[in-house]
């Protein structure tokens, strides 16, 4: 849902602008043609651009937060040590910081507030990137302990070092377009804002990668569960000593074998 939320968002506001004729924005440069998704966003449809940014980042830390309490709670596969326990809990940390980043550059539109609106955008992008390193941390060190169980940790974090190695390469390349004296590298950098904004898209939709293996179904056991039976099988069967009989020198045993 949060992905589609986003998408949706970045899709209407296109197609809004191109519905308008493509207007030049009285926040845009004077040799600028690509609208920013700030200037858009600041030009009569700020409501739904600060709701559609509400409702993007909200799902995206939930989901985040709901990985978190499933591992937790056993239906994903837990935490094996400390380090990846604090680099889980360090990613939600910055997931908000990232989610307040979006909320508030939305609500300090480029037009009114230039100096505010750019900050908090260099804090949406930090964040949600220091919280995917986060992740990815996580990730490898369950994926190489339950390399042989859950080969879906393995791919949710290749699909995360994708996330981070495109959108780091094409944040840095937005900024030095954006912060260029030269008037002509505008359009680059408008560019670059929308293809960022759909790669994020696409690192929200990963979580679903994340979140399924929790899921029961008629023909599907939760991660968690999963391991638990197959630890149980790997292992001898539990006994019990239960009494057969009981009479005048006391209860009688024999060993049972009931597998827990």
């Amino acid at each position: 849902m949060q992905s589609n939320a986003a998408a949706a968002m970045l899709i209407t506001m296109l197609v809004v602008w191109a519905r308008d004729g493509k207007p030049h924005y009285t926040s845009m440069n004077e040799n600028q043609h690509i609208a920013y998704i700030s200037n858009i966003g600041a030009e009569g449809i700020q409501p739904f651009f600060i709701t559609g940014s509400i409702i993007t980042v909200v799902f995206l830390d939930l989901a985040l937060f709901s990985e978190r309490w499933l591992r937790h709670a056993g239906q994903l596969v837990p935490n094996k040590g400390k380090l990846d326990k604090a680099c889980a809990i360090s990613s939600l940390v910055f997931a908000v910081a990232g989610a307040l980043g979006l909320i508030l550059l939305s609500i300090f539109d480029t037009k009114h507030h230039p100096n505010l609106h750019d900050a908090f955008l260099v804090l949406f992008i930090a964040a949600y990137i220091i919280s995917a390193v986060l992740i990815c941390a996580e990730y490898l060190r369950l994926g190489i302990f339950y390399r042989s169980q859950h080969r879906v940790l393995i791919v949710s974090f290749f699909i995360k070092l994708s996330f981070i190695i495109i959108e780091l390469a094409l944040a840095i390349a937005f900024a030095i377009c954006a912060k260029s004296k030269d008037i002509s590298k505008r359009d680059p950098s408008a560019v670059l804002e929308w293809i960022i904004s759909f790669v994020f898209t696409g690192y929200v939709l990963s979580f679903v990668v994340d979140l399924l293996p929790s899921v029961r179904t008629r023909n599907h056991v939760p991660q968690g569960e999963k391991r638990i039976a197959m630890t149980s099988m790997s292992g001898p069967p539990a006994s019990l000593e239960e009494p057969l009989t009981t009479d005048s020198t006391g209860p009688n045993f024999y060993r049972g074998q009931r597998v827990f």
